[in-house]
């Protein structure tokens, strides 16, 4: 090692991506040792870091180019030491010039004076917090001013960030490209629109409300909400991702939905107010989209909703069918399994959609229309290649033999199936027809019966969900 020229050691430290064995390659000579101190850039650390404030003063010394650092203290108690505090983020700012990317996660010791100590990482263009209680918006104000080059910012159950000026902030920057807010209490729909000119520039949201939190108060959230007509400008976003979320008629998040003309992803989960119109729209505008989730609530027999029933229909996949050409993978989920009639598409509407558009990836999830029929209509689909069927009663032996005739099937899931057994995978024993066969918590299937079904396989049984 000792003869190899410099830039050839880099090269294949570079090659060596786990941290563990980079530890280890480092400690076998001297020279190692100091050229992986000078290349490493990524540094994870949490629970361990005892003392907190002087092995991370050490660390920075040792790793002086750092570039990502992510701070975790998931499991934390307190016989595992101090946690990092205001100091230790100063700590990091000081001796971390190079700083771009931060995590910091479970870290309850860390306050807005801290945030404060970042704001001088000029650098820096992606943050995340992660139940960070003691932080509010004022911390997060400081630090966005500060960091003007932030990018991606990651606020995930930040329970005491209650000010929105930081968003008016960003909005007026117009540099940001991906925000990801989720159950942060204090921030709702409408203070998204506080970003302003920014929504140019996002190339990715994704916003989840608390559902305990929502669903106490979104009854009369819908009845008097006061959400004006917005232009929002959001033709660079890519990806979207909305739960529990209200979805009001031409206002707010309405008409996110339908500005977004380069979407290639989006994701709907339990967001109440989603309607036909507001499907189609975004099929219309969205040629490009190329992954479809949807999670809807079919427990509509809410007060509120009895006399306006907004559940989604079979003409919403049908527009989706026409106009998304691109899309390879769907995802429909209904939430309440208990109450299969208020599901809102039917067989017809979801072989339509399979039929014209190249799906790759098909997950299922209490879909209870999805029957034999559908199984039967799957062996047309030329571009499946995965399928996943979650608690999807109606498909039974019958159904699933078909799976043999599948063209281009590598991935099979079974969760929570009750109407099939051991016959039903008979046909592909011995077949090795399929890459991956994966079969959970389906009370008539043994694990005997997956052996040589598929190249490999798992299984899993835990019945106790049926009780």
């Amino acid at each position: 090692m000792d003869y190899l020229p410099d830039q050839l050691v880099w090269e294949i430290l570079s090659r060596i991506k786990k941290t563990v064995h980079r530890n280890s390659i480092s400690l076998s000579c001297k020279r190692l040792y100091d050229l992986d101190n000078e290349q490493r850039q990524s540094l994870r650390v949490g629970c361990g870091l005892d003392p907190a404030n002087e092995a991370l003063t050490s660390l920075c010394n040792r790793f002086p180019n750092l570039q990502k650092v992510e701070i975790t203290y998931s499991g934390w108690m307190s016989k595992l030491g101090k946690q990092l505090d205001d100091q230790g983020l100063a700590i990091l700012a000081n001796n971390c010039p190079l700083l771009t990317d931060l995590t910091l996660s479970y870290c309850t010791f860390i306050t807005d004076v801290g945030l404060r100590s970042l704001a001088t990482c000029s650098k820096l263009s992606a943050l995340k917090l992660n139940f960070t209680p003691r932080i509010t918006g004022c911390g997060v104000l400081s630090l966005v001013v500060g960091c003007k080059n932030l990018t991606i910012l990651c606020l995930i159950r930040c329970l005491n960030v209650t000010s929105v000026e930081w968003l008016e902030y960003l909005g007026r920057l117009e540099s940001l490209e991906e925000l990801s807010i989720k159950n942060c209490r204090a921030i709702g729909e409408g203070d998204l629109m506080k970003l302003g000119a920014s929504w140019r520039k996002l190339k990715k949201l994704q916003f989840e409300v608390d559902a305990n939190y929502r669903y106490m108060k979104v009854y009369d959230r819908l009845a008097v909400d006061q959400w004006q007509k917005q232009s929002v400008p959001c033709e660079s976003m890519l990806e979207l991702s909305l739960v529990n979320c209200i979805i009001s008629p031409g206002r707010g998040l309405a008409c996110v939905l339908g500005k977004c003309k380069n979407l290639e992803k989006i994701h709907l989960d339990m967001c109440v107010g989603v309607r036909d119109s507001d499907i189609i729209t975004l099929a219309k505008n969205s040629s490009n989209l190329h992954s479809l989730s949807l999670r809807v609530p079919s427990d509509f027999s809410l007060p509120l909703l009895m006399g306006n029933p907004l559940r989604l229909t079979d003409e919403s996949l049908k527009a989706v069918a026409e106009h998304c050409r691109l899309l390879e993978s769907i995802r429909i989920c209904f939430s309440d399994g208990e109450f299969p009639s208020f599901s809102s598409f039917t067989l017809e509407g979801i072989l339509i959609l399979i039929q014209m558009c190249p799906i790759r990836e098909l997950a299922l999830d209490h879909v209870h229309c999805f029957n034999d029929a559908g199984m039967e209509g799957l062996c047309l689909a030329q571009s499946l290649e995965a399928l996943e069927l979650v608690g999807c009663h109606e498909v039974t032996d019958e159904g699933l033999q078909l799976v043999a005739q599948f063209p281009g099937l590598k991935t099979l899931r079974l969760k929570k199936c009750l109407g099939i057994t051991n016959d039903g995978l008979e046909p592909l024993v011995g077949s090795y027809k399929l890459e991956l066969l994966a079969v959970e918590d389906c009370p008539q299937i043994s694990e005997r019966a997956v052996h040589g079904a598929a190249k490999t396989v798992s299984f899993r049984q835990d019945l106790s969900w049926m009780y």
